[in-house]
């Protein structure tokens, strides 16, 4: 055998071996992740209130806390109506259902921020609207229509330039934020996507107010037109982008490019809700964006999970408002992969 064949048969097994490797590092990480989520299920189960809500520690019972849950199950593959948690998702949407006020707002506690749990709570209804069957199915669908009429109505509201097409934190705010903008996007979307009546103009007059708050010098994406790029808000504004057919745009392209140089880190404020956001955004943009977001985020989230099933931030509001909190939102970022909730689809 002469060397240089010798040099390449050696090179040739190096490279076998190391994809073999590579592919059960993968594949190790892949029921990691699977027993992770059914662990942090059991936790959520475990945390349901009598009344069928859940809560977050520093506000109690929450249409936004309970949506999220139900959310998490789905994402996860459990269903309402049927299976082991059947009859808790049911519960749960039942207290939603029964949570939506006059003037068509999905809440239970009144705060600064009442379109959070609106935005939140109609995206849960009109993911779940189609597995629903017979009167829970009807009152569902009427819910969800006078919901999506007032984040149409919030979203109409005279705003200056700066601020037109977005939304905050009530129905009558005179300004805009990315964060609230962005769960008012995904519930359109969710809705137009079951059949309901969005208008295209609604959905362009969001996407623009997206475009308006990319980051200082077009890096990234902010909270608010002009302010500095986050990774969490980047991982929002790129979602929006995707959800609205704006797949692979030069503003999505290059808010992946940030994300991938500058990676979310469990020490950021709103880790959480950074981690829900990029995860579904960067698997929306797919190939090497998804490949990288998904190597930094998914190990973060395994290591962070405590014994109990459940995660708690390390820090802030986001700590405050608890373990149900942070454990819908990682499962959420875990399971996107699954394409269980109409949402996460390609």
């Amino acid at each position: 055998m002469s060397r240089w064949l010798a040099v390449f048969l050696l090179l040739g097994f190096s490279l076998e071996t190391t994809t073999v490797c590579r592919a059960q590092g993968l594949d190790q990480q892949k029921k990691q992740l699977d027993a992770s989520i059914q662990r942090a299920v059991q936790f959520l189960s475990k945390s349901q209130q009598p009344s069928g809500a859940w809560s977050f520690n520093s506000y109690g019972e929450s249409t936004a806390a309970t949506s999220l849950a139900i959310m998490a199950f789905m994402a996860a593959g459990y269903v309402p109506e049927e299976g082991p948690y059947g009859d808790q998702i049911n519960k749960g949407i039942d207290w939603v259902l029964a949570h939506q006020i006059d003037n068509g707002l999905v809440v239970h506690h009144k705060s600064h921020g009442p379109m959070y749990s609106h935005g939140i709570s109609t995206l849960m209804l009109a993911e779940v609207a189609g597995m629903l069957t017979g009167e829970r199915e009807k009152k569902c669908r009427q819910v969800l229509e006078r919901a999506i009429k007032l984040i149409v109505s919030a979203q109409d509201i005279s705003k200056d330039k700066r601020n037109t097409g977005g939304w905050r934190y009530t129905q009558t705010s005179k300004d805009s934020d990315l964060s609230v903008t962005g769960w008012q996007l995904l519930a359109l979307r969710a809705a137009k996507n079951i059949g309901c009546d969005i208008s295209a103009d609604h959905i362009d007059k969001a996407v623009a107010y997206v475009r308006h708050c990319r980051g200082r010098n077009n890096v990234g994406f902010a909270y608010q037109p002009g302010g500095a790029p986050s990774a969490t808000r980047t991982g929002t504004g790129i979602l929006a982008l995707e959800i609205c057919g704006k797949h692979h745009t030069q503003d999505a392209l290059q808010a992946g490019d940030y994300l991938v140089q500058r990676p979310l880190h469990p020490d950021e404020f709103y880790y959480f809700y950074g981690a829900y956001y990029c995860s579904v955004g960067m698997f929306q943009m797919g190939g090497e964006y998804w490949k990288k977001t998904r190597a930094t985020i998914v190990p973060q989230l395994l290591e962070m999970q405590k014994h109990d099933g459940s995660w708690l931030a390390n820090k802030g509001s986001e700590k405050e408002a608890g373990k149900v909190y942070a454990t819908t939102l990682a499962v959420l970022a875990l399971a996107v992969e699954y394409q269980y909730l109409p949402i996460y689809q390609r």
